[in-house]
Formats: structure tokens, sequence, C-alpha cells
């Protein structure tokens, strides 16, 4: 079979020796062409500003395939349920939904405890919520529910906001459970609503990007100083304590400490009853972790540890015998929806939008991460709106804020889930519960939920290996984790989460303000500009300077570049400019001391076209200033004067040549030519345009003519709009590649005028 007649250049070469194919790419890839300046590269390709693109036109355009696409968008069940495929994914989706269900339902009764509410109403967040994202989520894995970092922070609300001493009755000075608890429920579900209003807004602005300002070392720092919040929390219900509540900054450190005073009065069949679920838990998960091979689902561990506790304190009477404390009633059936109170909306509201962004970071960033494994894509901004609506119709049935459980998540994705039928089959789980079986669960000791919520914080304390990790990788993120980490221990999960935010931001800052200066030389035989303390074979283009940042320029660092610039040439810019100033001064007034001493007032005029020989004695620091032309000044003749204007042009011509560095007897640069390597750009201020001017200038000043090279267009643009260039600054002096500029300022040694070059 031979070669087709489409076969190219590169099918010859397949069949050349290895040695020719190489000489034959040389030749192929040896470009010869003219030196480009901004200018001339306009020219030769073109350049016209890139047409604006108003894409607010599209939303007010009114077609059936649009309002298709629209309705799809925002309702992806219609997307993906249609071609469901029954006989594939039916069976793993309701395997998954049932130990999804069997892990959602001791950890929706722990976490309502997390979030200071009765425990049923964790069951109502199992039910809703997860319900409306089948609908509206479009990550097919995540399980959403109750969470222990959104429940912790919606406890440190209530409990902040619904103390108990504000509930606490005076006669026998015991708490008012049931008014503390309906006051709670009223905070937390009003908190849902204004939770889902805030995703939903940002959601539908296209805001979700919001998410990219909280960074994984961040959420990681966060999440595991959660964990902490959590576990000091289950402390009281391990021990059996009756503990204040606290939510100011340095809660969790009082509470600590108030937790090691009263050890002596905990109750000991609560510390027995914790220890026991425990230890049975840790083993379930332990044997679950050797037979994982063997099991198609895991051991519900914690269902069966609810049922034994719920039954064995039912039988021996836990309670009465041994003061356990028990969930309680759990009333049958669900309840009717109740409208939020917008009075409540000014006290939450900045706790509303944390709890939000933190909600919706966790969520993101695990449906992003079984989206890359499983090969579909996640709108971020239709899951802000996915979760917004979890929340804000949850918050009507008296739910409080969810997110997205890893522990749940995981075990979806493993038992065989395939699409959020199975969080729609773990929510008919629970609502079967919820009308049926949740009153079995009334016995259930308090202490079995608290070391359910402890050994699940095993995922989360294990990021403590973060800091080892990190410290090998990029200690900048070491120091945004532990900053986070501290700064929410400390401040509690609402300003810590403030603060870690503003550091991080601060951070990029500084690290825009520090970014990393050098002077290139050129790799032997090529057209390549590498650091020269990187690159031991670049070698520095004699008598030009080629000078890089890193980072962008702008008005926090514009400073900073002049300087390291002005450093990094090896010349003492503004001390040279200011003796040259000095001298230029001197002379100056030697001059017109002279002309008074030695001319006549009538003859000043012409004393001024005269030319002088100056003579600059550097030792001594004193400029001395010889009239040679003295004799002829006598002689001048009334016509010379009149020719005064012609004589004048004709020495300002000479004085440049007079009032060199070399003349004044100030040291020369070692260099002609100063390039300005601005690839790095990716924008440019006023403070930026000000800044490069003035380099510019100063170079100048030392005879040093500056060029700037390989410059994006938007960049240029904005130079432009800034009015950077002028007639003394054109774009003859920007070039396409340092190796244009270069090989100009070789051609043009302290010139700026353009001449006919090859670049090869």
């Amino acid at each position: 079979m031979g070669l087709s007649e489409g076969s190219g250049p590169r099918d010859t070469q397949a069949l050349l020796p290895a040695t020719q194919a190489m000489e034959l790419q040389r030749r192929d890839y040896h470009v010869e062409r003219p030196l480009l300046n901004q200018k001339q590269l306009e020219e030769l390709g073109h350049w016209s500003s890139a047409p604006r693109t108003h894409q607010w036109r599209s939303w007010f355009q009114c077609s059936r395939a649009r309002a298709h696409a629209l309705l799809f968008q925002h309702l992806p069940v219609l997307a993906w349920l249609p071609r469901y495929r029954v006989r594939d994914w039916l069976l793993g989706d309701l395997l998954s939904g049932l130990s999804v269900a069997i892990m959602q339902l001791p950890q929706g009764l722990a976490y309502a405890l997390l979030a200071g509410l009765p425990p049923v109403f964790g069951l109502y967040s199992s039910f809703y919520p997860v319900f409306i994202y089948f609908l509206f989520g479009t990550s097919r894995h995540i399980s959403v529910g109750t969470f222990a970092v959104m429940s912790v922070m919606v406890g440190s609300v209530t409990e902040s906001l619904a103390p108990d001493d504000d509930f606490s009755q005076a006669l026998n000075a015991t708490v008012n459970e049931a008014a503390r608890d309906a006051a709670r429920v009223q905070l937390a579900s009003t908190l849902s609503v204004l939770v889902g209003l805030f995703q939903v807004g940002l959601g539908l602005v296209h805001f979700g990007f919001v998410v990219t300002y909280l960074s994984e070392p961040l959420v990681r720092g966060y999440t595991t100083a959660a964990s902490i919040q959590v576990f000091v929390s289950q402390l009281k219900y391990v021990f059996g304590l009756h503990l204040r509540s606290r939510s100011r900054p340095l809660s969790l450190i009082y509470t600590v400490l108030e937790v090691c005073w009263n050890l002596p009065h905990s109750v000991v069949g609560t510390i027995i009853t914790a220890a026991v679920a425990g230890v049975v838990l840790v083993g379930v998960k332990l044997l679950n972790d050797k037979l994982q091979r063997h099991l198609p689902i895991p051991l519900p561990g914690e269902l069966l540890t609810l049922i034994g506790a719920t039954a064995i304190s039912y039988g021996v009477d836990l309670k009465q015998k041994f003061k356990v404390d028990v969930v309680g009633t759990i009333p049958a059936g669900l309840v009717p929806p109740v409208a939020p109170s917008p009075e409540l909306f000014v006290k939450l509201v900045g706790n509303a939008f944390t709890i939000a962004v933190v909600g919706f970071a966790i969520a993101i960033s695990l449906g992003k991460i079984f989206a890359l494994r499983h090969g579909y894509r996640v709108d971020s901004n239709q899951e802000l709106v996915a979760l917004g609506l979890s929340n804000f119709i949850g918050g009507i049935f008296q739910c409080f804020p969810i997110s997205c459980s890893m522990s749940r998540s995981l075990v979806q994705e493993s038992a065989g889930g395939n699409t959020q039928v199975a969080g729609a089959v773990s929510a008919l789980f629970i609502l079967i519960i919820i009308v049926k079986l949740g009153e079995l669960f009334q016995d259930l000791p308090k202490a079995v939920l608290a070391a359910t919520i402890i050994v699940n914080l095993k995922g989360m304390l294990m990021q403590f290996k973060d800091i080892c990790s990190l410290w090998k990788a990029n200690r900048v993120d070491l120091l945004i984790w532990l900053v986070t980490f501290v700064a929410t221990i400390l401040l509690n999960l609402d300003l810590g989460l403030a603060v870690a935010v503003v550091f991080s931001l601060l951070l990029v800052v500084v690290r825009t303000q520090l970014p990393h200066y050098s002077v290139l030389g050129q790799v032997p035989d090529t057209d390549v500009y590498r650091d020269m303390a990187e690159y031991s074979e670049a070698k520095e283009v004699p008598g030009v300077k080629i000078f890089r940042s890193s980072a962008t320029v702008y008005f926090a660092n514009a400073e900073l570049y002049s300087d390291a610039l002005k450093h990094r040439c090896g010349v003492d810019v503004d001390h040279l400019i200011s003796r040259r100033k000095k001298l230029l001064r001197k002379q100056e007034q030697n001059l017109k001391r002279l002309q008074k001493e030695k001319q006549p007032q009538k003859q000043v005029a012409s004393f001024k076209d005269t030319s002088f020989s100056i003579h600059v004695n550097t030792s001594l620091g004193d400029t001395e200033v010889n009239n040679v032309e003295d004799s002829k000044v006598k002689e001048v003749s009334t016509e010379d004067e009149q020719d005064g204007t012609v004589a004048s042009g004709q020495e300002g011509a000479k004085a440049p040549d007079v009032f060199t560095l070399k003349a004044l007897g100030l040291p020369q640069p070692d260099f002609h030519s100063l390039i300005l390597d601005l690839s790095a750009l990716s924008f440019v201020d006023t403070v930026c345009i000000k800044s490069l001017k003035n380099i510019f200038r100063d170079f100048r000043e030392i005879e040093v003519e500056v060029y700037m090279a390989a410059c994006h267009t938007p960049v240029v643009t904005q130079l432009e709009a800034g009015h950077f260039f002028d007639a003394s600054i054109t774009k003859q002096h920007l070039f396409a590649t340092i190796h244009d500029a270069v090989t100009f300022a070789l051609q043009h040694p302290g010139s700026s005028s353009i001449g006919p070059v090859l670049v090869s």
C-alpha cells in the first residue's frame, strides 16, 4: 500500500534516518524575519481591537430552544431522568440509597444535638433537602443532608441567641426545655431560609466562583478546627454534664476548662454507655476495612449500635436506674410548614452568609472530585441554586441548614450509586422512619449519639497529616492552614472563617509584592533568555541589561519593582542623577558669576551664545569653567548680535556633548540599553504606567535607552488608554520578543531609531 497524495513532509521525514530528519526539521523551522516592534507587528498582523461581546443580549432572546435549555439547566432532573438506564443503574442506586439512609438515621439524630435542637429535627433535615436536591442538583454522587460542620455552626448561633439562661425558671433554677427548644427551632429554620436565599441569589447571578477564594488548605484547616469544636461540644453528653452554652471568642477554651472542672460530677453510667458504643463502632469500622473486598455493602455499624443501645436502654431502664440522658419524645409524622420570622433576619444575616459560603464550598469541592472521577460535569452555579432551594424549602418545614457529608458520599459511591436516585431512595427511607418508626428510638441514650459523632470525626481529624505534607510541598499553604485552624479554634467558626479569608487574600497581595526579580542572560546559540542566577551557561549580552519580574506590576508593588530594577542593574541610578544635577547647577552658577564679572551688562546676551569648555576635577568635586572665547567676545560685532538666534541654535546642538556623564566626569553605566520583559504583566493600572514612565526618564538621564518586550495585547491596549505612549515613548520602544529588543539594541546602541534588521 503506497503513500497517499495527502502525505506531507511528516510522512517523508518518517522514512528518513534520524539525523537526516533532524536536519530537514532544522530547514523547515528556520525562520528569518525582520525585527518587529509593536507598531510593525500591528501593521504586519492587521491588528484591530477585539469586538465586544454583549452576552446580556442573549438573556432577552426568546425561542423554544432557549426555553428548553433554560428548563434543563435549572431543572436538571428533566435532562438525565428520561435517559435513566434502569437495568444498569437501578439495583446499584437502591443498595446505595439504603446504605446512605442507614447512615443518615443516626447522623441526623446526632447532628441535631450539635445544632442545639431536638433529635427529630435532624430527621426532617435528612428528608426535605435531600428530595429537593434530587430535582435540582447536578452531582450524581454527593449525599446532601446533615453535616457536622454545618450543625456545629448552627449550634453556635442557636446557643448564642437562645441561651439556657434566658429560659431558666426562677423557682427551682431549672431550664424550660420546651420553650428553649421552640425558640431554637425558630432560629434554626429562619437561618436555613436566609442561607437558602443567599445561595439561590448568588447562584442566579453566577457567583459560583466565590468558592475560589476558599483554597483547599483553608477549607481543610477550617474543617479540622470545626472537628475539634464538634468533639468538645460532645464531651458534655459523654460525661453526662450540664454545661453553660457559650458562643463568644475563646468559648472552646472555656468549655474545655469547665469540663475538666466538672469531671468529678460525671455520670458513670453515661461514660460507660459512650465508651461501649464507641468501642463497638470502631470495631465495626475496622471489620469493614478488612472485609471491604468481600462485602457488597459495609456493615451498618451505626444503625446496629443505635438499635442495640435503644433495646438495652429500654430493657434496663438506663434513664431511671443510672441517670443516663435519653433522646426523649420523638413525634410521629411530618410537621406543617411554618413561615420564617423576618424580624430575626437582621440578627442572622452575617452568620447566614458565612454558613451559605461554607456549605457551598464543601459541597462543590466534593462534587467536583466525584465528577472528575466518573467523567461528568458539575455546574457550580446550579449547585448553588440547588443547595439554596434545599435550605430554603427545608427551612419552611423547620429544618436547619444542610450541606454535603463526606462519609455518606463515599458510601453512596462505593455501594454502587450512579445517580441521585440513590438520594431519593434514602429520603424515602427516612420518611418511613419519621412517619412510623421514629418513636421507637425514644429511649436511645444521647451518649450513644455523641459516640457516633466522635467516631465519625476520624476522617476530619486525620487532616492533621496535612501539616507534614504541606511543610514539604508548600509552606505558604501551610501558613494558611495553621492560621485558619488557630483562628477558628480561638474565635469560633464565624469569625475564624472571616479571619482566614482575609489572611488568605492579604497573603496573595504580599506574594505579588515580593515576586522573583531576575536579570536575564542569553543561552548560547539560541534566542532563549533565562535567569543567570539559575542557568550557569546563560551569559549577559554585552551592553544590554534584561530585567524580568515574575508578577504583574500594579499599585502594590510598582515602587518595589523600580527599586529592584535599579538595584539589579548594578548602578545607583538615583545617586548618579543627583550628582549630575548638582554639577549642572554648579556649572550654571559659575557661568552666571563669570558673566557678571567679566562682561559688560550690554554684552550679556552675546556672552550666553559663546561656547565653553568644561573641566571637572572629580577629586576635588569642583567644576572649573574656562572662558576660551573671552577674547572673541570683545570682538563680537552688532551683526553677530542680530544673528544670535542662529548661533544659539548651533550651540544648543552641541550642548548634549558638553553635558554628558563623561564630560561631567561622572561614571558611566556599563550598559547602553535596558530591556524590560513584560511578559508577566496581566494588567496595568495608573500607578504602573507612571512607574514605567519614571523608569524611562531616570535611565535616559544616565544615558541608557529603555525598551520593552513581550507585552500582551490587552496590556498594550491598557497602556494606550492610559496615555503611556507619547512623543518620547512610542510603540517603537515595544518589541514582540526579547530577542527582537536585544537585536535592535545591539544594532542601535543608545538610539531609538528604526532600521532594517533581520532576526533569525
